[in-house]
């Protein structure tokens, strides 16, 4: 009882593309989802160190450091699905749009996000007389980061469970080409992640000793 099919025979180059083109989507969102998982256990972790933020602003800078370049890929990938979308692309129409209000946010969430990270290596670089505004900054971005990043989270955490495991098992992570690929782009984003937080520690202690320092 063998197969049916005859050596050298195709698929029809429609269905190929076909194929081609919802692995793509499928390995746009297992980057993502695998990406959030990363940004979330940093997350947690940075903050713990806002708990006592004195104590902890060397782990508080350095994590921060690391979040960046996660942060650029996770950005990257979503947007680069948005774009797709938005010109028309069959396999991410076919996918569809994340909800109403997950879309409206996504743009707070990015922005946001910005004004934190960028306001908080400002602070380390800049001179004393920008330190009280871009702590005020600082301190506001974050509190409404934390509002929209909650909402977000919260309305992707199914798909992200359910997707972020996917590029990592043994039973699922060769059913889309390129799970090598985005494991390398997530672990050179910490490496880098992890060498710019090396960099900017050395500000730490010349900028505390510079400033009035009250914490978050």
């Amino acid at each position: 009882m063998g197969s049916t099919s005859h050596p050298g025979h195709r698929p029809p180059e429609g269905a190929e593309s076909h194929g081609r083109a919802s692995d793509a989507v499928e390995g746009n969102a297992r980057l993502t989802a695998t990406t959030a998982v990363v940004l979330f256990v940093l997350l947690a972790a940075e903050g713990v160190t806002i708990l006592r933020i004195h104590a902890l602003l060397s782990p508080h800078v350095f994590i921060g450091m690391v979040l960046i370049p996660p942060v650029l890929v996770k950005t990257t990938s979503t947007t680069y699905r948005m774009a797709r979308y938005y010109l028309g692309s069959p396999a991410y129409r076919r996918k569809g749009p994340p909800p109403v209000l997950l879309r409206l946010l996504g743009p707070f969430v990015v922005v946001l996000t910005v004004a934190v990270l960028a306001s908080g290596v400002a602070l380390l670089l800049a001179g004393s007389a920008w330190q009280r505004p871009l702590l005020l900054l600082h301190k506001a971005s974050f509190v409404l980061w934390f509002g929209a990043m909650t909402i977000h989270i919260l309305g992707h955490v199914a798909d992200t469970a359910r997707l972020a495991p996917r590029d990592w098992m043994r039973s699922t992570r060769r059913d889309v080409a390129g799970a090598g690929l985005r494991q390398w782009a997530i672990a050179s984003s910490l490496v880098v992640g992890v060498l710019l937080g090396f960099l900017i520690l050395g500000r730490v202690g010349p900028w505390l000793a510079s400033t009035p320092f009250r914490g978050h």
